[in-house]
């Protein structure tokens, strides 16, 4: 049996065999992204291609799927701030994400929304749909980032942002991880220095398909577990890549959503850990955090284990047509995180000194568990509350 298989190999040597993806080629001086290759072989075939020393990361394609929003509802939000910039400090903050681009990898974007008025949008499909947002979730996301004031409601963390680089990566039926790879290299290639997303492997339906094949269940489980491992080092393997080319070319930081999965209403221990990427070395992984009555509390959907947390829990931002919605989840808090992210970014930029390290260090031992609520576990929030920068 065949399978499909992504190819990660130096730029030193040339693409054995498969399609090379978008973005190979210079990504800055002196250094060229890694080339991506999207090709079918055996699994005897596959394993020796692992070998070649140009293979430095190798996996079979894993569909993938959207981080879903636990809950969406209409909104009818009263003027300035959202309670989500509030707690981040944005409304405070003298950085705007001036100068900075950033990327969201997910369903795509309403283009028309008031909300993006005056922001270049540098937008790829890799889908076979339609290039706008059908679902509403990418410019839910993106609305969040960079969004400018809508009715007066301040929904963006960083409205100063003027160029934003969108994938459409999900569709109707999900999408693969060759194509978030793809995405990340041509979004990298783009220039963008803080990069969103709000999706994950979505292993149940990768065991479907390969049962669907005819292989037996308890074989296709295995399969499954294998795969997902090889894609976990095949994005730990791209994020290792995306830190050694900031130094000679775009400074970029992966933000991912930890998940949805966790059910702490039903029983206080089930939490489910992060979901890939975010669990990748090299990516910040993100966990949601709502208003309680003596603080912030993690959301009883949030995975545990992550980076540092953002809010994620009725969070009004743009939707499709126009106006704003409500939603909930782990995607809500990421581009909170991604907002912070690139009004410290702007910091850096100022000082000369952006890097994603430098990035990250500030995201993470900037933030706070001062305004949780009593009672909370380290482990589900991470560093807590994200933080922008106040002066």
């Amino acid at each position: 049996m065949k399978d499909k298989y992504v190819i990660l190999e130096s730029p030193q040597d040339e693409l054995l065999g498969g399609d090379r993806g978008p973005g190979a080629g210079p990504a800055g001086v002196g250094m060229e992204l890694p080339r991506i290759g999207v090709d079918v072989f055996s699994t005897a075939d596959a394993a020796h291609l692992s070998e070649q020393p140009s293979t430095m990361a190798l996996a079979p394609v894993m569909p993938m799927k959207l981080v879903e929003p636990v809950a969406v509802a209409a909104a009818d939000a009263e003027p300035g701030p959202t309670w989500g910039i509030r707690a981040v400090g944005a409304d405070t903050s003298p950085f705007t994400g001036a100068g900075v681009t950033v990327a969201v990898l997910d369903t795509g974007i309403d283009p028309n929304h008031p909300a993006f008025a005056g922001v270049e949008l540098v937008r790829r499909n890799f889908t076979d749909e339609s290039d706008d947002d059908t679902h509403g979730h990418g410019t839910h996301c993106a609305g969040t980032i960079f969004g400018r004031d809508v009715d007066g409601v301040r929904i963006g963390v960083a409205p100063g942002v003027t160029k934003a680089v969108i994938g459409k990566v999900l569709g109707a039926g999900g999408g693969g991880s060759d194509q978030i790879m793809e995405a990340t290299q041509w979004a990298i290639a783009e220039g963008a220095n803080v990069i969103s997303m709000s999706l994950g492997i979505d292993f149940p339906g990768y065991v479907e398909l390969l049962t669907r094949r005819g292989v037996p269940t308890e074989l296709a489980t295995s399969k499954a577990l294998e795969g997902y491992r090889q894609n976990v080092d095949l994005f730990a393997s791209m994020a290792s890549l995306v830190s050694a080319q900031s130094m000679f070319g775009t400074a970029t930081l992966l933000v991912a959503a930890a998940g949805n999965e966790s059910r702490r209403e039903i029983d206080a221990d089930f939490e489910i850990a992060v979901s890939p990427p975010a669990v990748a070395k090299g990516f910040v992984s993100v966990a949601a955090l709502g208003r309680g009555g003596s603080g912030f509390t993690i959301a009883d959907f949030s995975n545990t284990g992550a980076r540092l947390s953002g809010p994620g829990v009725d969070i009004v931002s743009a939707r499709p047509g126009g106006g704003l919605a409500s939603m909930s989840g782990t995607s809500m808090a990421t581009p909170h995180v991604a907002g912070v992210a690139a009004l410290w970014a702007e910091k850096l930029k100022i000082l000369g000194r952006l890097d994603p390290r430098v990035l990250e260090a500030r995201l993470t031992g900037t933030a706070t568990t001062a305004g949780m609520g009593p009672g909370f576990d380290p482990f589900d929030i991470g560093s807590g509350m994200v933080q922008a920068p106040q002066e």
